[in-house]
């Protein structure tokens, strides 16, 4: 499986971005697609979900309503739009594919922690 994150980059506060990240080696229309962050000095964090299906989302409560999470599955790609960006949003966001298929969202932010698949992140700079 290989994950590749694109999209981040350095923005002002209350500024956007959009975040993909690609997949291959994988049946990506069956698998559910997370999203995760770590900022400097703490451990890493769920931020969104999206079941295989696209269906379904869940979300990190601190974050609904700011970011969504989408999906492609004829592009193999799963999307993070992030809005009203805050300083405390600066950090490596990574994309995870679940560890089965036909996962639901919430269980991927329950067992983050077994997750083998995981792309190499890219950085998201928000200044004050």
């Amino acid at each position: 499986v290989q994950l590749v994150e694109s999209g981040g980059g350095s923005v002002q506060a209350g500024g956007s971005l959009r975040l993909s990240c690609a997949a291959s080696g994988l049946t990506f229309s069956l698998y559910t697609m997370g999203w995760f962050r770590q900022a400097p000095g703490k451990e890493r964090e769920f931020v969104a979900a999206i079941k295989w299906s696209g269906l379904i989302t869940h979300y990190a409560d601190s974050l609904e309503g700011r970011f969504t999470i989408s999906r492609d599955n004829a592009k193999r790609t799963v999307y993070l739009q992030m809005n009203s960006l805050e300083p405390e949003d600066t950090a490596v966001y990574y994309c995870a594919a679940d560890r089965s298929p036909y996962g639901t969202a919430q269980a991927m932010e329950m067992g983050s922690a077994t997750l083998t698949s995981w792309g190499q992140g890219t950085r998201v700079t928000v200044t004050s």
